[in-house]
Parts: C-alpha cells; sequence; structure tokens
C-alpha cells in the first residue's frame, strides 16, 4: 500500500487582504502584493513572482511583453496522481530559491572552489565551449571531515552563482516506510529539477540514504538496494547537455561509497578543515573585537586550533564566552539579596586568560580520521595541477 503524502492547508486569507488567484496547480496563493500566505510555499513562487507582476507602463497599459515566454507550470505533467502529490509535497518541502551565499563568504578553500567553478559555472554561463568530449560532469562528490557546514555553503554558492533552483535533500526529504515509495520519490525529484532546470541536487549525508534501512529481516537490504538503483538511472540519465541539473553529493564517509556511485560522481572534491585563514574569520566573528582593555589573542587561536572543525571552534568560543558569565553567576549566587531583572549587572569583557582556559577545556573532535580523508582523496579525488 502507497502514502500519500497529504497537502498542506494553506491559511485564510485576512479580511483586510485580498485573496488574488492561485498559480498553476492551486496550492500557491498570493495576495495583492504578490507575497506569498504560506511561507513553506514562498520557496517555489519566488522565482515565478517576476513572471506573474503585470508592468503598467506610463500610458496605463499593461506591458506583457513581445518577448516574454509563458510561464513554466510549478509541477510537470505527472503521469499518475500519486505522483503528483509526491511531487508536490518535494516541491513545498524541499525546492529553495537563490540561497545568497556569495563566493567571497567561504574563506580558503580555494582548490574545491576552482573545481566547483570548472564542473558546475562555466558550463551553465558558457555552454557552448561544454559540448562533446567536455560535456558537464554531472555529478560531484565532496568529502570530508564532519563537524563543518561548509559542504551546505559550497553547493550553495554554486546554486547562487548560477541562479539555479536549489534542492537541499536529506535521508528524511526521500526516504518513506511505505515500499516503493522511496523509489518514487527519487524519480520525481529528478523530474522536477529537470522541469525547473537549470538546477542543483544537493544530496546531503549521500551515505545515509543510499543505506537507509526500511522494513524488517531481510527487506532491509532489498528497500536499501532498490533505492540506491533508482539512484543510479536518475544520474544514468543527466546525459542531456540541455538538461542542466547537477547533483552535489557530501559524505564524512567517503569509503562507504561503492564503485557505481563512484563513477556517477565524476568530480570528487575533498573539503578539508578549516585552514588559518577561515579559522581566523570564525573566530573574528563569533567573538568581539571590541573587548575592553585587553586585545584578544586570535593569532595565538589560529596556531593553538589546528585540527579544530568548524564545530570544534564554535564550541571554543561559547566556552571562551561563558567564562565571564561563570564570574558574574558566582558572585549573584553568593549575594544574600535577590537582584530584579531589570538591575542585573552586565557580563563582564572576555580575557585572554578566558580564552586560554576555553582553549584546554575544548578539544578537537575531527582530527583522528584526517589521513583517511587524505588518503582517499589521493586515490580518487580531483586535483588541478598545472
Amino acid at each position: 500500500m502507497a502514502f500519500l503524502f497529504g497537502r498542506k492547508r494553506l491559511p485564510e486569507p485576512q479580511d483586510d487582504q485580498a485573496a488574488d488567484a492561485a498559480v498553476s496547480n492551486g496550492t500557491v496563493t498570493s495576495n495583492g502584493n504578490h507575497s506569498v500566505k504560506n511561507s513553506s510555499d514562498m520557496a517555489i513562487y519566488e522565482q515565478y513572482q517576476k513572471q506573474n507582476t503585470n508592468q503598467v507602463l506610463s500610458n496605463g497599459l499593461v506591458a506583457n511583453g513581445s518577448d516574454s515566454r509563458p510561464q513554466r507550470p510549478l509541477l510537470p505533467a505527472f503521469e499518475t496522481a500519486e505522483m503528483r502529490a509526491l511531487g508536490e509535497s518535494l516541491s513545498r518541502d524541499i525546492v529553495r530559491g537563490s540561497p545568497d551565499v556569495k563566493w567571497e563568504s567561504i574563506k580558503g578553500l580555494e582548490n574545491a572552489k576552482r573545481l566547483l567553478k570548472e564542473a558546475v559555472v562555466m558550463p551553465i554561463k558558457y555552454p557552448k565551449y561544454f559540448t562533446g568530449l567536455l560535456s558537464p560532469w554531472k555529478g560531484i562528490l565532496l568529502f570530508g571531515p564532519p563537524g563543518t557546514e561548509r559542504y551546505t555553503m559550497l553547493a550553495k554558492a554554486v546554486a547562487t552563482e548560477c541562479k539555479t533552483t536549489f534542492f537541499n535533500i536529506s535521508a528524511s526529504s526521500v526516504v518513506s516506510k511505505w515500499r516503493g515509495d522511496s523509489e518514487k520519490l527519487i524519480k520525481v525529484l529528478f523530474d522536477l529539477a529537470r522541469h525547473h532546470a537549470p538546477s542543483t541536487i544537493f544530496l546531503d549525508e549521500i551515505d545515509a540514504i543510499i543505506s537507509q534501512r526500511g522494513g524488517e529481516g531481510n527487506s532491509e537490504h532489498e528497500a536499501s538496494r532498490r533505492l540506491k538503483t533508482e539512484l543510479l538511472i536518475q544520474m544514468d540519465g543527466l546525459t542531456r547537455s540541455d538538461e542542466l541539473v547537477f547533483v552535489l553529493a557530501a559524505t564524512n564517509l567517503p569509503w562507504e561509497l561503492d564503485a557505481a556511485m563512484l563513477r556517477r560522481l565524476e568530480k570528487r572534491i575533498l573539503v578539508p578543515l578549516p585552514e588559518p585563514e577561515a579559522r581566523r574569520a570564525m573566530f573574528e566573528a563569533l567573538l568581539p573585537g571590541d573587548n575592553g582593555e585587553e586585545a584578544l589573542p586570535y593569532d595565538t587561536l589560529v596556531e593553538r586550533s589546528d585540527g579544530y572543525s568548524g564545530s570544534d571552534i564554535r564550541l571554543v568560543c561559547k566556552e571562551a564566552a561563558m567564562q565571564p558569565l561563570r564570574r558574574l553567576m558566582r558572585d549573584l549566587e553568593n549575594s544574600l539579596e535577590a537582584v530584579p531583572d531589570h538591575e542585573l549587572p552586565k557580563v563582564g569583557p572576555i580575557t585572554p586568560d578566558d580564552i586560554e582556559t576555553a582553549l584546554k577545556n575544548t578539544r578537537p573532535s575531527a582530527h583522528l580520521h584526517v589521513h583517511r580523508y587524505e588518503k582517499f582523496n589521493a586515490d580518487y579525488g580531483s586535483q588541478i595541477l598545472e
């Protein structure tokens, strides 16, 4: 028995807002100011907002534009109502507009950024050159130690630079407990991506997606195998140059992927632990620069945090910020009188001694397996050697 996802119920329009017509499939409703009333639907609707807005010229005529292209429906023509329901669910929960992440906001990772520009950005900007043997790479793998959000940042930067529709996929998005629905969701996902091309499908923790278990007993392996097979089939279908759909997969366990999946993920890019430049940028962003009488020792932080992941650095900063608060809380607890909220004293500044204490209390979590990522990169990774 297949499980059908129910539609989300749209909120009723307010008395002071006029409800305009719904677009295409009737799931997205806007008010008179062309703003979407259901925030979950805003992601799909925003890319069509400009197309739906009629411009009024100075002479009072409505400019439809003779060169304007007909509006695409939000969903392709699915074969069955069940597939359409799955498509509506994915569209509401996954399709995003421009993530608005610039390359400059990602410190370091020069090799990774250059490879991504070469594999995705340049083929979209200059399609004339990427034909025949130089047809675009369709599958890209980002791998490296855990504890960093830079996989997602890189994927969002690609989508922003290329102005592609961004599909942010996790295991919960495409894995269903109902037999056969996971494979259908994968197929619907790629149909949506082709329909909204150019598109970027970001498969976060792909090892979890293709090894996700469902059912009981021997059916667990069978369900995982069917899901993986459908994903491979859909990735094999991304062969036409006019279907600009790119699959970016990320994993902390690249050695868990088999040869069949690695063949589809032609570009394999190492995302290492933060470099000194990136670590300094994180410390300066998380810890205030204007910190009273003593300047914070950023150079010491950068030197002592070698091997720390992004989450480790955040924990160091949090631990440093807790030190002055602990001193204040100790004084308040020792006080015999209760202090009203509006009379509570301010938390004191972070000192270099607080930084030292934070570094002693916080240890790196991802450095032990760095050598495994380096070996995988040496065996299978992509480089630019000139």
